[in-house]
């Protein structure tokens, strides 16, 4: 057994924690091996420390906890199997609906957690292999928003464009709907420097969280208005005089339109669509406009509404006015979930893109790709659904389906009416560590491996590309998603371009990015393992690249070989001009407001020791013990009017369906609201009742915000 130290990365949230691991036996009597986590402080990011997450993540590679053998549906039940057997099942059944039905009757659903070499042969394997157009990915129920709004203003989608260290070197930072305690919390770090550096913090949410209690100032808003209040502040900015004109001249498109827009959202009107009001308004235009520096961070909160786009745009927006984009220590940034969710969605799994970030309906890179992929640009398929949209029409017309690292039978909107569209295939496929919800649904279910057991790139939310390192040999009968995705194209009668080796993967993927947005191509696996990863765009020397984006004294090196890009936007946005783009955007409401039949407002959102669908950390019997299951949270003067104590089992309706769960009783939420958080499945699962509504342009689902009715069980 190899018992040398490697120094990796966590498997979990988008920081991609550093961490060491060093091999240890399983325990199971089989012989096999696990891994011990210790700190990693030289790693930037988060500087050895650690969440529980990460600490325990070696309990999911115990043969006890994880799928060690592929799995058949015979007589109804899943049976174990052999991986040719279940490859053929695999390679006939997509043939047969390809036949039948045409190839877009063959559905892909990927992971934000795939590596980038993963998420980009997925992308290749549904249009080289399959030939489909409906492949996308539960990142899309991630950032979606934030990325639309970033390349409507920017041109460009990075989740930061600054490094986290520039966080607490700013003057004020506006944190809106993120509570980075429970989800990232190393991160909480750069919060608490900014403010011992005198820095302000401002935190919008409607929940009184973890991380609002280190605020200097926290807003309650009712669920849903973010974007009024955005504009509410870009009101009181023009009013008060707080516009940087010299910046909106010399950097900036589309003012006029974007002020005239704001000036209709004047403070009243805004206190009495948020809540929030004037005084804190006032205020918090204040402590944004005062220092020389400041920052609006977004996460899922104001994102993953029906109207997470034109949301971000505002807050964009009130960067743009008051100068503070593409400046040092300023900027709009999206604090992405996912652990691979920036990488993900550039490579290739997301329905309207190619490599690099290029899009699917763009001539050129069609052509650049397929000749990077040997394939006619003709014959690579269009744009597809996205990913509620692809689920909703599952069993009719979608008849097959591969799902890699995903588990939507929890985490989808409207989870209850996806999992009955996914009983309905003709066909399921699951590729996945363990049998998650989703996976005892499927007619084949391949046992694939994981971070420890296995070499991959990831890029996290600073856009900074990391190298996962393999630290021990998976268990006989696991296989990677790069070998599943060999063999199905290869018995699909695509014989070559289908490495399982992940660097040879990521040489194509280089070439394949090679001038897009996201430009890989000067980066190589030597040179992860050699720096704290690498910046996009990193372009090539004889790449070029997307001009203009590096920041000052950020160009190649003497030796020819470009440092990276840890700040964009310093010297000119991505856009043809150069130039960021204001968007004039209104207030409107959520899709589905309360009414008499439904008159409270539903968010959901996560804890601190679980993760996403709760598939791996539900899994881990320390994280149990710390959140063993679902609650509803709900004010105490709501609990009055109900007559529920704490503890008592809660009901919560939507037009959708009903969750049960103990009821918790809180004064750190609005009395208007309740809270789920959303990792569990069966009685309390809570998205059973989000609202699938979509933004038109992201097609984010609505899932911070319905209609529901409390009530009392039995």
């Amino acid at each position: 057994m190899q018992t040398s130290v490697t120094p990796t990365h966590c498997p979990y949230c988008a920081l991609q924690c550093g961490m060491n691991l060093t091999p240890v036996p399983d325990g199971d009597g089989n012989g096999g091996s696990v891994v011990e986590v210790t700190e990693r402080t030289d790693f930037p990011v988060n500087r050895g420390a650690l969440c529980g997450k990460g600490r325990t993540a070696p309990a999911l590679l115990s043969s006890r906890v994880r799928l060690t053998t592929p799995l058949v549906r015979m007589d109804g039940e899943l049976r174990p199997a052999g991986w040719d057997e279940a490859l053929d099942r695999i390679a006939e059944a997509l043939s047969r609906t390809r036949t039948e039905h045409g190839p877009d009757a063959c559905g892909i659903f990927g992971g934000g957690g795939l590596t980038n070499e993963k998420a980009y042969t997925l992308g290749k394997f549904a249009r080289v292999a399959l030939g489909t157009s409906q492949i996308d990915y539960n990142g899309r129920f991630c950032m979606s928003s934030a990325a639309a709004g970033g390349i409507r203003a920017f041109g460009l989608d990075r989740g930061l464009p600054f490094p986290l260290e520039d966080i607490p070197r700013t003057g004020c930072v506006i944190l809106v709907g993120s509570n980075l305690a429970e989800t990232m919390p190393p991160a909480l770090r750069y919060l608490t420097e900014l403010r011992e550096n005198g820095g302000k913090l401002i935190v919008i949410d409607p929940r009184r969280t973890r991380t609002a209690e280190q605020a200097d100032l926290h807003l309650a808003p009712r669920p849903g208005t973010d974007l009024a209040l955005a504009l509410g502040l870009l009101h009181l900015v023009v009013a008060e005089g707080r516009t940087d004109e010299a910046y909106i001249q010399e950097r900036t498109s589309g003012w006029p339109e974007a002020r005239a827009a704001a000036m209709a959202h004047w403070p009243e009107y805004v206190e009495r669509i948020t809540g929030v009001s004037v005084p804190q308004l006032r205020e918090t235009v204040r402590m944004f406009c005062e220092p020389e520096s400041a920052m609006v961070l977004t996460a899922r909160g104001p994102e993953q509404q029906s109207k997470g786009t034109d949301t971000v745009g505002a807050w964009i927006n009130l960067c743009l006015a008051t100068g503070r984009a593409g400046r040092p220590f300023s900027g709009y940034g999206c604090l992405t979930g996912q652990g691979n969710g920036q990488g993900g969605r550039e490579h290739g799994q997301k329905a309207d893109q190619l490599p690099g970030y290029r899009k699917l309906d763009d001539p050129a890179a069609r052509r650049h790709v397929a000749e990077v992929w040997g394939v006619d640009p003709d014959s690579l398929p269009g744009p597809g659904r996205s990913a509620y949209e692809l689920l909703d029409a599952l069993g009719t017309d979608i008849r097959s389906l591969l799902v890699m690292a995903s588990n939507p039978v929890v985490s989808a909107p409207r989870a209850a009416h996806v999992e009955e569209r996914l009983r309905s295939l003709d066909f399921l496929a699951v590729a996945d560590v363990v049998l998650s919800e989703t996976a005892e649904l499927a007619d084949v279910v391949l046992p694939v491996t994981q971070w420890a057991e296995e070499t991959g790139t990831t890029t996290n939310l600073e856009g900074r590309v990391l190298l996962r390192r393999q630290a021990i040999t998976p268990p006989e009968g696991i296989r990677s998603d790069l070998y599943v995705m060999r063999e199905l194209a290869a018995r699909l009668g695509v014989e070559k371009g289908f490495p399982t080796d992940p660097e040879e993967v990521f040489e194509e993927l280089r070439r394949a990015s090679a001038g897009g947005p996201a430009d890989y191509s000067g980066i190589t696996y030597r040179r992860l393992a050699e720096e704290d990863g690498v910046f996009w765009p990193c372009p090539a020397e004889e790449a070029g690249g997307p001009a203009g984006l590096t920041g000052a004294g950020e160009g190649t090196d003497a030796g020819g070989v470009h440092p990276g890009t840890p700040r964009l936007f310093l010297d000119r946005f991505a856009t043809a001009d150069g130039r960021a783009r204001f968007v004039a955007v209104s207030h409107r409401p959520l899709a589905e407001e309360p009414d008499e039949e439904y008159p409270v407002l539903l968010t959901t959102g996560r804890v601190v020791s679980q993760y996403q669908s709760g598939a791996q950390t539900r899994r881990v019997d320390e994280l149990n013990a710390a959140a063993p299951g679902p609650f509803v949270e709900l004010h105490p003067r709501l609990a009055a009017r109900l007559g529920v104590a704490e503890g008592e089992p809660l009901a919560v309706v939507s037009r959708r369906g009903r969750a049960v769960a103990p009821a918790r009783i809180t004064t750190t939420i609005r009395a208007d609201t309740v809270f789920m958080p959303f990792h569990w499945p069966g009685e309390g699962r809570a998205n059973t009742l989000t609202n699938p509504a979509l933004d038109p342009v992201s097609r984010m689902p609505e899932f911070k915000g319905c209609a529901v009715r409390v009530e009392r069980v039995g």
